[in-house]
């Protein structure tokens, strides 16, 4: 069902539920009135009846055959009867009234108590009168032809009001969730005009404060994403081939050149070794793909590890490949009360590489120490610091050290790589629950900082 047909069920529902209480209301309002009223009536005529039959005497003298019985009737089909102290009718304002109901409320009735009921159609009010040392029993009943009448036209009334209210609020509703959605409308429609070849587009925001608005928001930061991604997608495939194809053409081309005119074994070795470097080369590049495809997967098991053992394992990789280099690893102060330091949870081949990527693009860039500290930023945090002293990163390359197979100019000029090593390690990282800051300037070295939440 769509949203708009939603609304307008809910909206009717909701509206036709407060209108039906209300109406149910306003009904038993009314209808309680006109009974309290009626009541009141019959009360009234309990005691004008007391004090003309009984307490004038009317019962025991001659008087009352002078009066017409049908004189003292105010109410439609009015009846009362008037019972002695001992049960005895006395008087009954028409000789064909049915007594039964009135007898088996009889001794119901005492002194300041009153009895109504409903028998054959007529509302009946018993109450006591006492006259001298007598308690009389009067019964008075009629019918309210008036007052039902009027619950009758309100009824009547409430039903039409009711049934026209219903087609009001249908139409209301279709209005107001026609409108409330239109900016949704709109937003589904620029939303489909959007495409993979203009994903530069954007949806309008509209007044950028209600939910409408934060959607669009929401859909336009989506699609800023979903741009750069496709940007940064492009711009892989494009490094990706190049860097892929680069060795793999070199090396052909040299094992080409050996068989076509190589002509000793020499030569021909030389050119194996040409040939050999330029597949280890694509080795290298292939490792690093896969390293960075695994660095991107959520799934994977996470155990207790010693980030101090990861990181020695790291340095003891970085100096089999930079026999020459000197790195220097220092330890920061251990919170108190610290059961095992340098607890992490998570892979340890996957902080081991990231660990491993920073301290070799440290080395490759720095002919001066490395100096690397490994400490805790605070009780759950721990902090690692890789600082170098070598060519620095420029500005506006600094911007775009994580995207995979970017290398800055200066990067390129003074050693070979892939560009792959820190978007690796930020992914993994990341993963982990950490963060990945890197500091530099041209020229004044490079600074990262790993913060890890600790065990």
């Amino acid at each position: 069902m769509l949203i708009r047909n939603k609304l307008i069920l809910r909206f009717t529902l909701l509206v036709v539920v407060i209108q039906l209480c209300f109406s149910l209301f306003v009904y038993y309002f009314h209808a309680a009135t006109r009974e309290q009223k009626f009541h009141n009536r019959l009360e009234g005529k309990i005691a004008l009846t007391g004090r003309i039959l009984i307490q004038r005497a009317n019962l025991r003298s001659g008087i009352l055959r002078t009066v017409r019985r049908r004189d003292l009737l105010t109410m439609p089909r009015e009846q009362i009867s008037i019972y002695s102290p001992h049960g005895r009718l006395l008087y009954a304002s028409d000789d064909d009234i049915d007594q039964r109901g009135n007898l088996a409320h009889l001794a119901e009735l005492r002194p300041q108590q009153q009895v109504s009921f409903r028998y054959n159609g007529r509302e009946t009010l018993g109450a006591v009168y006492t006259h001298g040392d007598y308690d009389f029993r009067i019964f008075v009943g009629g019918y309210d032809d008036v007052g039902f009448q009027q619950v009758d036209k309100l009824r009547l009334i409430l039903l039409i009001g009711n049934l026209g209210a219903l087609a009001l609020i249908v139409v209301a509703g279709w209005y107001f969730a026609e409108e409330s959605l239109k900016p949704m409308a709109r937003i589904v429609r620029q939303v489909r005009r959007i495409t993979a070849s203009n994903l530069s587009q954007r949806v309008h925001e509209g007044n950028q404060k209600d939910e409408v608005a934060q959607l669009a928001m929401t859909f336009n930061r989506m699609l800023a994403g979903l741009e750069q991604a496709f940007e940064a997608h492009k711009s892989f495939v494009s490094h990706a081939s190049h860097e892929l194809r680069t060795p793999l053409a070199n090396a052909l081309g040299t094992l080409e050149t050996s068989v076509l005119y190589d002509t000793d074994l020499a030569e021909a070795k030389a050119s194996m070794q040409s040939a050999m470097e330029e597949i280890r080369r694509l080795i290298e590049l292939t490792n690093s793909l896969l390293a960075l495809a695994r660095a991107d997967e959520t799934a994977f098991s996470r155990t207790p590890v010693r980030l101090d053992e990861c990181l020695a394992q790291a340095q003891d990789y970085c100096r089999a490949k930079y026999p020459g280099r000197a790195v220097r690893l220092a330890f920061g102060e251990l919170p108190p009360e610290l059961d095992e330091p340098f607890m992490v949870s998570g892979n340890e081949y996957l902080l081991t590489t990231a660990l491993f990527n920073l301290l070799d693009n440290a080395c490759k860039y720095s002919e001066a120490p490395v100096a690397v500290q490994l400490g805790y930023a605070g009780r759950r945090t721990l902090q690692i610091t890789v600082r170098d002293e070598g060519i620095g990163i420029e500005p506006a390359a600094l911007q775009r050290i994580y995207e995979p197979l970017f290398r800055a100019e200066d990067g390129r000029r003074k050693a070979t790589g892939h560009g792959l090593g820190l978007p690796i390690t930020q992914k993994v990282i990341r993963l982990h629950g950490g963060e990945l800051t890197v500091e530099s300037a041209s020229g004044q070295g490079t600074t990262a900082t790993v913060q890890l939440p600790a065990l």
